[in-house]
């Protein structure tokens, strides 16, 4: 990918990492403002444009999460957290309250543009969100006025719920959608954090869409946060 114009705010601390990421942004063609803490971040989300949002957890004026959150008392603007916080909690908690995608520290150059990609291709698919009949990635096509999901161009038939959940996941195509946000979206508030149900629901779905459902190509589990639809 090259000649981007869309513009890259970096919240770190960490000299070492900011250096990594700039390097590895500005020679991509981003446009980019850079921040070592929290309120320096906010003035500029609040005074530049910018198109989405590279942030660490551990800032030391205040917790990134609450970044996040103000953020999005006001502002969709994509957030790709990186952090060393590997614990899933933190992940969830991150995800849950607004983070568009969450990548662990250490983590590559590679891995890091990956991500911008999808966030970035997320940006612009709000704006078409009502013009996209279907969805495609791969063989999985999932025609939304129809409701008829075919892979290879053969329908398949899936339960009420199944079609729910992948319609979930595919309007998400490439985010973390955690396993409480799914509960909630599918079977409603009360249904509390039992994921059985879900995984059940998960393993019938991927019967049915993966060509081999224990290593799926199409939905990713997210161990201990919750699952991911591929969008290329």
């Amino acid at each position: 990918m090259s000649n981007y114009n869309e513009t890259i705010l970096i919240v770190e601390d960490d000299p070492q990492i900011r250096n990594f990421i700039k390097y590895t942004i500005e020679k991509e063609g981003f446009q980019l403002f850079s921040a070592a803490n929290a309120q320096n971040a906010l003035n500029i989300i609040v005074t530049e444009k910018i198109d989405l949002i590279i942030l660490d957890l551990g800032l030391p004026d205040f917790d990134g999460i609450e970044v996040i959150r103000k953020v999005r008392e006001w502002s969709e603007t994509p957030i790709i957290v990186v952090s060393a916080r590997d614990q899933d909690k933190e992940k969830v908690l991150a995800l849950d309250t607004g983070a568009d995608d969450y990548i662990t520290k250490p983590f590559s150059a590679t891995e890091l543009l990956a991500r911008i990609r999808v966030a970035i291709r997320h940006l612009y698919k709000k704006g078409i969100k009502a013009v996209q009949p279907y969805f495609l990635v791969g063989d999985l096509k999932i025609d939304f006025e129809s409701r008829i999901v075919s892979v290879a161009g053969t329908e398949i038939h899936l339960t009420p719920n199944e079609y729910n959940l992948l319609n979930l996941l595919s309007k998400n195509a490439g985010k973390v959608i955690t396993t409480g946000s799914i509960l909630k979206e599918i079977w409603g508030m009360n249904y509390g954090s039992d994921t059985q149900a879900l995984r059940a629901l998960m393993a019938g779905l991927r019967r049915k869409v993966e060509k081999t459902p224990a290593k799926p190509r199409y939905i990713i589990t997210e161990i201990g946060v919750g699952y991911r639809l591929v969008d290329e």
